[in-house]
């Protein structure tokens, strides 16, 4: 707090001192710059251009004031540039609807491509060249009010900071540096070329478009290369793409590292190198790759060099074939091809500036004092038409127009702040001027509200930040039928348009690396099919991985997939794991072998039920029929008809209605079998436990039976109801037996109700066979308990091993193993009741006689 409360004490008195002096003295340190271009106007416009592409660099021994930076070689695109200035300026001052009262003069200067030599140059475009300025405010604003330039990156950050205290707005065409936007740092910026946040993320998007995951990059070391390299990574990131290396040369670096910087390109796995550079760094590592050899590689430019004549030699289009970039959208400027035809040494025999142009565009010299015999002398009749040089070729006018643009946004600025009128035409008092006094900072103001539309069609505006519309087009270096190398428009990218629809391609064959019209494939590893996923390979890139196929049930329908996605319940994955399938149902069908085979079994056993009921129909009258209750009889042999039937209600498509009949017609039908083989076994008990031999059945054994079998039956009709009404069977998808598979099923419902059901029928078959065993040593002739207790055993040694069987079998074969134990048992009642008699009533008709039966029970 004491240092600055002393440095402010001493302002104070500076200032005082300076109030006290009767005449302020304002005087330049160092000497004066002088413009290499210049008119007198009305107002001022500075220009500021890389007229010469290389600066001599000295050493300084900090003994004596340093030399001026000395440059040399003319660049022929950055004089053009210039001279479109020039014209663009002379335009304005010819027309009659714009500054129709005001000319507009310019002062233009060579930075050389220089950051120190832009602040020079600045300073000299603020100060103007007298050395010593009398009787004047120190504090006086500038010679000229608004700045065209410069065409670096790093070289106008330094000129806006310079010139941003001051008020003076600077405009760029060719900085495109995304920091420039950033108005808290360069409130006074504007440019016509647009930010190279766009620039990046189109990149981006180009190299995602192409299938290039696998990438080289290399950028300029300074504020354009790096801020761009930035962004680019980042987006490119945001895209999947990965970056193998990334490097970054000055053209003023050795030729060592430029070497280093080409050897490690050389060496990489990947085949697209995005270079984002400068035209000069362009060059020099051009120039290295072309030494080493280096070919195969599929180039992507950034808009400053992807459209440079210069660069397309004839071996470096060997190299740089089939490059693809963004470029600043080509225009063309009406008049301006016989400006530049016009230009002379004699128009200002003074300039310097013109006199090394047209020694250097045709090899002359016009100094009659040149001593070297290898230099021609210059005759002053060559015609520039016939040259075929960046300065002539206005075939591809991007940057230029950017120029152009440039001058007219500030001759329109100006005529708004001339007469009033903001960019929308409406009129304002706060920095207008009728007296054609202008000041920086107002052009600065109207220079925010410009918005009009070139005699091209191009609207020209400003952003808040500064910038314009973000548009480019995608070119391709393609070689020409002579041998040249042209720039062929192959797609567009507008950044105002909504995501996804920005970049679009045009229906134009692109050539690829090394002339070939098979786009290349550059990545770390190959792209995993659909039905895998990627898996990371451990200490690399994320575009660096495996493949490996997708588990059972889940699936991967794209390429390159990250994780596969797992199948919905009812579905399951296909062979290739590349799309969910409906699971294949599974039932026991009439269709199938084994529905088929027991639907055979079932209906057999019904007809042969059917027959021998017919036999026994036929042979009711005998003996036989009459002694085995014959109304039992038939009730058996017709509950037998619905146990073998009802096994056809468990095969097909479970159903509500389905399920509820299968399983209640089943203990219903065999509880009434059941019964009824339990009404025969009373009716033998009783029959031979009358007293006299000879006596009949007694009379209630009729009503007997009946009443036995109608409880027997309506228990399980009870049984069968209350289960119905409280927890029913339902149909049932099973999913957790089989992973791929459905299998439909009838739910029981009530589990208790089930095995109630069964064990009833279990009780009235326990029962049964201890009465018929009870029973198995009456007479023979009369007594059927002996096949009675033969198929009870049958019928328990089916019904026993069934619940082991039927909890342990999967799918349809828990039915098929259902349907086997009532067919079973249901043939084991049969066989062995009633063949027996069919055999006698059929085969020994002889003992089917009342004598036979009697008799024989007599002897015993």
């Amino acid at each position: 707090h004491n240092n600055c409360e002393m440095l402010l004490y001493a302002l104070v008195l500076i200032g005082a001192f300076a109030t006290i002096s009767e005449k302020p003295v304002c005087k330049m340190v160092g000497k004066p710059e002088f413009p290499v271009l210049s008119k007198d106007g009305d107002v001022i416009i500075g220009g500021a251009f890389s007229i010469h592409s290389k600066s001599k660099v000295q050493m300084t021994l900090f003994q004596n004031e340093p030399e001026p930076l000395g440059c040399s070689s003319i660049n022929f695109r950055e004089f053009r540039f210039a001279q479109t200035m020039i014209f663009a300026i002379e335009e304005i001052n010819n027309s009659t609807d714009l500054l129709p009262e005001t000319s507009l003069g310019y002062r233009i200067y060579d930075s050389c491509g220089s950051i120190p030599s832009s602040i020079k140059t600045a300073m000299a475009l603020m100060n103007g060249q007298e050395k010593t300025v009398l009787n004047e405010s120190c504090t006086e604003s500038g010679t000229v009010h608004a700045i065209i330039g410069e065409s670096e990156s790093s070289s106008t950050i330094a000129m806006a900071t310079t010139t941003g205290p001051f008020h003076i707005p600077v405009i760029s065409h060719f900085a495109t540096c995304a920091c420039l936007s950033n108005k808290k740092l360069f409130p006074t910026f504007f440019r016509t070329i647009p930010s190279d946040y766009y620039q990046s993320r189109a990149l981006a998007q180009l190299v995602k478009h192409f299938g290039w995951t696998w990438v080289g990059a290399i950028r300029s070391d300074n504020d354009y290369g790096n801020n761009g390299m930035v962004t680019f990574v980042e987006a490119a990131q945001q895209e999947g793409v990965c970056i193998e290396y990334s490097e970054a040369i000055l053209r003023t670096n050795p030729k060592e590292k430029i070497a280093r910087v080409v050897d490690i390109i050389r060496k990489a796995t990947s085949k697209v190198l995005v270079a984002f550079l400068a035209q000069g760094e362009m060059e020099v590592l051009l120039e290295e790759i072309l030494l080493q050899n280096v070919t195969g590689l599929q180039w992507i430019g950034s808009e400053s060099w992807i459209t440079a004549r210069q660069l397309a030699t004839e071996k470096a289009s060997e190299v740089l074939s089939g490059a693809i970039g963004f470029a600043i959208n080509k225009s063309t400027i009406a008049g301006l091809k016989e400006f530049l035809l016009k230009i002379h040494p004699s128009q200002a025999p003074g300039s310097a500036i013109l006199k090394e142009f047209w020694e250097t565009a045709f090899g002359c010299t016009l100094s009659s004092q040149s001593k070297s015999n290898d230099t021609e002398h210059c005759t002053g009749t060559e015609q520039l038409a016939l040259l075929r040089n960046q300065y002539t070729d206005i075939s591809e006018l991007r940057i230029s127009n950017n120029v152009y643009k440039a001058v007219y946004a500030l001759a329109h600025s100006i005529h708004n702040l001339l007469t009033c009128k903001d960019g929308q035409g409406s009129f304002t008092n706060e920095t207008g001027t009728k007296n054609n006094t202008t000041e920086p900072r107002q052009v600065l103001h109207y220079l925010k509200g410009v918005n009009f539309t070139t005699r091209t069609g191009e609207r020209v505006y400003f952003n808040t930040n500064g910038d314009p519309a973000a548009k480019y087009e995608l070119v391709n270096w393609q070689h020409t039928r002579d041998g040249g190398t042209t720039f062929t428009t192959v797609g567009h990218y507008d950044a105002s348009l909504p995501a996804g629809q920005q970049f679009t391609m045009n229906l134009v064959n692109i050539v690829w690396a090394g002339d070939h019209n098979q786009q290349p494939v550059s990545v770390c590893s190959e792209s995993c099919l659909p039905g895998t996923r990627k898996v990371v390979q451990r200490g690399r890139p994320v575009c660096c991985f495996y493949c490996t196929p997708c588990a059972e049930g889940e699936i991967s329908n794209s390429t390159d997939s990250i994780e596969c996605t797992k199948c919905p319940l009812e579905y399951w994955s296909n062979e290739d794991q590349t799309q969910c399938i409906l699971k294949e149902t599974e039932f026991l069908s009439f269709g199938e072998n084994m529905g088929i085979v027991l639907t055979m079994f079932s209906l057999a056993g019904a007809c042969l039920n059917l027959a021998i009921g017919f036999i026994y129909f036929h042979f009711r009258a005998t003996p036989l029929v009459k002694a085995n209750n014959s109304e039992l009889s038939f009730l058996l042999l017709f509950s037998l008809t619905l146990c073998f039937l009802c096994s056809l209600t468990f095969i097909g498509q479970p159903s509500d209605w389905s399920c509820m009949l299968r399983h209640t017609a089943f203990g219903i039908t065999f509880a009434l079998c059941i019964s009824c083989v339990l009404g025969k076994t009373l009716v033998v008990l009783m029959a031979f436990k009358a007293k006299m031999p000879g006596n009949s059945v007694p009379k209630c054994s009729g009503p007997l039976q009946r009443l036995s079998v109608f409880t027997c039956t309506i228990i399980q009709v009870l049984l069968c109801i209350l289960w119905l009404a409280l927890s029913p069977p339902f149909p049932y998808k099973n999913m957790e037996y089989f992973k791929n598979k459905i299998i439909l099923e009838c739910d029981l419902g009530s589990t208790v109700a089930f095995y109630a059901v069964l064990g009833y029928i279990g009780f009235l078959s326990a029962m049964c066979f201890v009465l018929a065993f009870l029973a198995r040593k009456l007479p023979d002739n009369f007594n059927e308990a002996k096949f009675i207790t033969f198929s009870m055993l049958i019928f328990c040694a089916v019904w026993i091993t069934f619940i082991p069987a039927y909890i342990s079998s999967p799918g349809k074969y828990t039915v098929a193993v259902e349907i086997f134990a009532i067919l079973a048992s249901s043939f084991g009642l049969l066989f062995c009741i009633f063949l027996p008699k069919c055999y006698i009533m059929l085969l020994k008709p002889e003992k089917n006689t009342r004598k036979h039966l009697i008799g024989k029970m007599h002897s015993k």
